[in-house]
C-alpha cells in the first residue's frame, strides 16, 4: 500500500510463445487523420475520449469523458493540445491490471505527461485512493481539481520516463490512460496501448455505455406517417445524442414504397429533423416504419 512505483510482471511459462508478446489493446497512428469536428469550436479523435484537467464537479466516467473539446487546434502533422488538455483511451481492467502506453510528438518532441483516472464499477470516479494506480518510472501524483492521476514530471527522453507502464488497483474497474499537457502545450501525432496476453480487454469509446470517440451517432425511431397528398410533406425531430449543428444527417424508412424522398438536417444539438414529401401523383397513407437517422462529424480537411 505505500508504493509510489510499480515493478515487474512474472508471465506464465506454460504459455505459448506466441502468447507472451504484448497485446496491442488500441493504436491511434496518426491522430490528425482520426481528427474530427464534433462542434464548430470543439475537436475531437475516432476511437479516443478527449479530457481535461480543469476543476470539475462531474464523478462518472460519461461525465469525465468528452466526445470533443474546445483548445485544440489541428496541425499539419498532428493536434496542438492546451495544456489542460488530453487524449485518452477508455479501457474495462477489472481484470487486467497492467498497461503500457507509447506515444509520439511531432517531431519526436519530449513533454506531457502521463494520465490516469480511475472507476469503480458503476463508472463512478475513485479519488485519491492509495494503490489504485502506479507507473514504472514515475510516481504519479494526485490532481484533486480533475479527479485523476498524472505523472509527477513532464515525459522526455532524458529522464528515460517517456515509454511506461501502469498498473491499476484491484477494484478499478474502468480506467482512462492517456497523455495530457499539464506544463505547456504538446503536439500528439500517434498514441498506442497495450496490454499482457493473458486478458483482452475492451476498449469502451463508441459503445452506447460510453458514445465518445466516434465520429457518427445514429438512432431508430417508429413513424407513422399521415396521409400526404401529391407534393405534401410531414416533419419529425427525432433525438440523436451527440448531434451537432454542422453535422452531416441522413434519414431511411423501412417501407416498400418509392415515392417518399427524405431529407434530414441536424437541426440543433441533439436534433435531427426528418421531412418527408410524396413525390407521386397519387395521395396515400403509409403504415408506421421503422426511421433510421444517422447523424456524422466532419473530417478536418
Amino acid at each position: 500500500a505505500t508504493a509510489t512505483r510499480c515493478g515487474n510482471t512474472v508471465l506464465n511459462r506454460h504459455r505459448a510463445p506466441a502468447s507472451r508478446h504484448l497485446r496491442l489493446l488500441g493504436s491511434v497512428p496518426n491522430v490528425r487523420a482520426r481528427a474530427f469536428r464534433h462542434s464548430a469550436t470543439e475537436i475531437g479523435v475516432e476511437g479516443l475520449a478527449v479530457v481535461a484537467t480543469s476543476t470539475t464537479s462531474a464523478t462518472t466516467l460519461a461525465g469525465l469523458s468528452f466526445n470533443g473539446l474546445d483548445d485544440i487546434t489541428p496541425t499539419s502533422r498532428g493536434l496542438l493540445l492546451e495544456a489542460q488538455r488530453g487524449l485518452a483511451f477508455v479501457v474495462e481492467c477489472a481484470q487486467a491490471k497492467e498497461f503500457a502506453l507509447v506515444h509520439s510528438l511531432v517531431g519526436g518532441a519530449d513533454g506531457g505527461r502521463i494520465f490516469v483516472r480511475c472507476f469503480d464499477a458503476a463508472m463512478n470516479v475513485r479519488e485519491n485512493l492509495a494503490g489504485d494506480a502506479l507507473a514504472s518510472i514515475t510516481t504519479l501524483l494526485w490532481n484533486i481539481p480533475s479527479k485523476a492521476w498524472t505523472g509527477g514530471s513532464a515525459m522526455a527522453d532524458a529522464s528515460l520516463n517517456k515509454r511506461m507502464t501502469v498498473r491499476l488497483g484491484p477494484s478499478v474497474a474502468f480506467a482512462q490512460i492517456g497523455i495530457v499537457g499539464f506544463d505547456g502545450q504538446i503536439e500528439v501525432e500517434a498514441i498506442r496501448l497495450y496490454g499482457l496476453p493473458e486478458a483482452a480487454p475492451a476498449l469502451l469509446c463508441g459503445t452506447p455505455a460510453l458514445p465518445i470517440g466516434q465520429r457518427e451517432f445514429a438512432a431508430e425511431v417508429s413513424w407513422d406517417l399521415p396521409s400526404l397528398a401529391p407534393g405534401a410533406t410531414s416533419l419529425l425531430d427525432v433525438t440523436v445524442n451527440g448531434a451537432r449543428q454542422g453535422d452531416l444527417a441522413q434519414a431511411a424508412l423501412a417501407s416498400s414504397t418509392r415515392f417518399i424522398e427524405l431529407d434530414a438536417a441536424a437541426w440543433s444539438n441533439n436534433t435531427v429533423r426528418v421531412m418527408a414529401r410524396n413525390i407521386s401523383p397519387a395521395t396515400f397513407d403509409l403504415g408506421a416504419a421503422t426511421l433510421s437517422v444517422a447523424a456524422r462529424k466532419r473530417r478536418i480537411p
